[in-house]
């Protein structure tokens, strides 16, 4: 562990995210914390990447990366393709040729189905959010998912309360005989990460981030996740890591503060 170097939450779990995608690998990337990640592995060890937005904006070089939405035109700037909804999600997503689809989430299960429609409360009320937009698009046809949420016991859920983009379904090998490619690899949160186990499809602890215990991961669990013998500590972020994110990707906290 680093204890020496001073990052937030948000700044490990963006580094985190940025680690899990290679270079030369063809990516598409939701709202929020994924698109810091995105550039911040653009911007170290995976300068051939290639960084798709499901609204049709391939590889930009931004003016601005910290946006309040991908549809502002600072995000665009110097992209060598702008096309649509339709070309993106049809003639590049399901035709199976994005390596990665980095996802955020509002709720998500024990097998990584995600939620990003409503909620409901004890009472019955509901609480609509912003739905799927390419997500479930990205969750079903990317060959593998990085999902990205906060650790809280209501968004780390049993069973999600709507299901927007599709998981491992019930576990074992559903994804597979509905003819669904890929699934999701990691979940990042900012107290754990977790990938799946291969037979069961049900999420594993891989670390837990410096200065966080084991109890406190699975206190804020509404189900508890397989947990190997021997977990490590999550690798800090870096000096350069921290700096990209606070000087170039996200100055004015549009991410970080969300």
């Amino acid at each position: 562990m680093n204890n020496e170097l001073d990052y937030s939450p948000f700044e490990l779990m963006a580094a985190a995210g940025a680690r899990e995608l290679k270079n030369g690998e063809i990516v598409g990337v939701g709202l929020g914390l994924p698109v810091v990640s995105a550039f911040l592995a653009k911007r170290t060890h995976a300068p051939h990447m290639t960084i798709l937005f499901e609204l049709g904006v391939v590889d930009p070089e931004p003016v601005v990366v910290g946006v309040h939405g991908l549809s502002d035109p600072r995000i665009w700037y110097r992209a060598t393709i702008h096309t649509s909804f339709a070309d993106m999600l049809g003639s590049v997503l399901h035709k199976g040729l994005i390596d990665v689809g980095f996802l955020g989430a509002l709720e998500i299960d024990m097998y990584g189905n995600i939620n990003t429609t409503l909620l409901g409360d004890k009472n019955g009320k509901f609480r609509r959010f912003t739905g799927s937009g390419g997500g479930n698009d990205i969750a079903s046809n990317a060959k593998r998912t990085v999902i990205t949420i906060r650790h809280e016991a209501r968004k780390l859920n049993e069973t999600v309360c709507f299901l927007t983009n599709p998981g491992y379904l019930g576990g074992g090998d559903q994804r597979e005989k509905l003819g669904l490619r890929g699934g999701p690899s990691r979940v990042i949160t900012d107290k754990a990460i977790f990938d799946f186990e291969p037979e069961s499809k049900r999420m594993r602890l891989v670390s837990i981030h410096p200065n966080t215990t084991l109890d406190d991961v699975l206190a804020n669990m509404s189900f508890k996740p397989i947990v190997p013998a021997n977990l490590p500590f999550t690798e800090p972020p870096t000096a350069e890591h921290v700096r990209l994110i606070r000087d170039e990707i996200d100055p004015n906290k549009d991410y970080a503060g969300g």
